[in-house]
């Protein structure tokens, strides 16, 4: 009896990470103006995780109706610019940062000297001390996410490809 209730909790334990594995945060899914427009800034760290929490429970319940409004929101995104890479193409890149940096704050966009432009994907905010065309590394996380790292710097943040 203990052994069905075991495995039986494991199940439903393990069906929760499985579903919960596609959620988004709130802070994910909005960029910095819209997190701070909606007064969510105001929040302490523990009443955001309820509201994800609670938004995460109410997802689930209509899973199908999140998984096509995540396949519409794909196709309206702003295309990514595949002239010089591969859709396949998940290797790093290295260039440099066209001008000064001192951070991101939840809106920062990333110009470098290869062209690519990144954008912030998220509302982290970090402030650094100045620094003038650094090198930066921009590499492939898990699930399709890209991670941009300042050389020198001990932080990376979320980006997304908008050229």
């Amino acid at each position: 009896m203990n052994k069905v209730f075991v495995t039986l909790l494991l199940l439903t334990a393990s069906l929760s990470v499985f579903a919960a594995e596609g959620f988004s945060s709130v802070e994910e899914q909005m960029t910095g103006k819209e997190f701070d427009a909606a007064g969510l800034e105001k929040l302490s760290p523990q009443e955001l995780d309820a509201l994800n929490a609670w938004i995460r429970n109410h997802s689930l319940a209509t899973l199908a109706t999140s998984v096509a409004k995540t396949t519409t929101e794909v196709t309206t995104a702003p295309k990514e610019d595949k002239s010089s890479k591969k859709d396949d193409d998940r290797s790093p890149i290295t260039s440099k940062l066209i001008g000064k940096f001192s951070g991101w704050d939840g809106q920062t966009v990333f110009k470098l000297e290869n062209g690519m432009i990144w954008a912030q994907k998220g509302k982290k905010k970090f402030h650094t001390a100045e620094i003038e065309n650094p090198v930066v590394v921009v590499e492939p996380g898990m699930f399709g996410v890209w991670n941009l790292h300042v050389d020198g710097i001990d932080k990376d943040v979320r980006v997304v490809r908008i050229q």
